[in-house]
């Protein structure tokens, strides 16, 4: 099973880079966030022609939202709410073979990593809060992957300069700790550093502002493929090359500033 997750930055302006990602990898699930769209105007016409009949969406207009694309039946669909708000950032869903897709976009924090000064930072260590709470009351036996832009860049590696970065939201100490505890909740298995282990240098976003951006490389890996402790033999069986940073994808025309990141199952 190949699952996919990409931060589109407005599905309806970018649906063509959708649909030739989805022409060219052919993943059985495509995880979107920051769809920036209603449930009703999301684009379902050419990604079923595309072969992806069955989608799942939380939509909010203009903002957030989050969707599910997949080749595979979708059951229990669920949308949960974060810290009492009415924010679209989480969707999930079970595919076959029990395995279940939780998709969410985290938020992004703001400029100020000050909780005190800033609500917006406030709420982003709030929400990993809530989701440590949540998860921790997963069992042994679950089947579950967590995608999505999480907008924490854990570790040194994932981000071009640990040093300057360290005040800069993203990567500070206190959003590191906090996603830590959303790992350690259910003994998540950050796919992506199990694989491609540091000091290995791992980005998935690029920033717009950057004249260059592949030549200044200034990275940082926001975007996450988690698996429960019970799919790491799955998730790891097939070495480095299941896991792929799509990054030929940030350099299309009128691209996300997101790259997809790829996982592929042994199931």
């Amino acid at each position: 099973m190949l699952i996919s997750t990409w931060n589109i930055n407005s599905v309806r302006l970018r649906i063509d880079q959708v649909t030739r990602f989805l022409d060219e990898h052919a993943p059985d699930v495509l995880c979107l966030q920051e769809i920036k769209c209603l449930e009703d105007n999301f684009p379902y016409k050419p990604l079923r022609k595309a072969g992806y009949d069955h989608i799942a969406v939380s939509g909010q207009a203009g903002y957030h939202g989050v969707a599910i694309v997949s080749r595979l039946p979708l059951k229990k669909v669920e949308v949960r709410r974060f810290c009492g708000k009415d924010d679209s950032r989480h969707v999930a869903a079970s595919l076959p073979g029990g395995v279940r897709v939780h998709n969410f976009y985290v938020p992004a924090g703001g400029d100020e990593p000050d909780p005190e000064k800033n609500d917006k930072f406030a709420h982003k260590l709030d929400f990993l809060d809530e989701m440590a709470d949540w998860f921790s009351g997963l069992g042994p036996r679950s089947k579950s992957v967590l995608v999505g832009d999480l907008n924490v860049a854990p570790s040194e590696n994932d981000v071009w300069s640990h040093k300057q970065l360290l005040k800069v939201v993203s990567h500070t100490p206190v959003e590191v700790e906090k996603l830590s505890g959303v790992i350690d909740s259910h003994g998540w298995v950050d796919v992506a550093r199990a694989l491609a282990p540091e000091p290995e240098k791992l980005y998935t976003w690029w920033s717009y502002r950057a004249k260059d951006w592949r030549a200044s490389n200034r990275g940082r890996r926001l975007d996450h493929i988690w698996v429960s402790p019970s799919l790491r033999k799955a998730a790891l069986a097939g070495g480095r090359e299941a896991y792929r940073i799509h990054d030929d994808a940030r350099g299309w025309e009128r691209s996300s500033d997101h790259a997809p990141v790829s996982l592929k199952l042994a199931l």
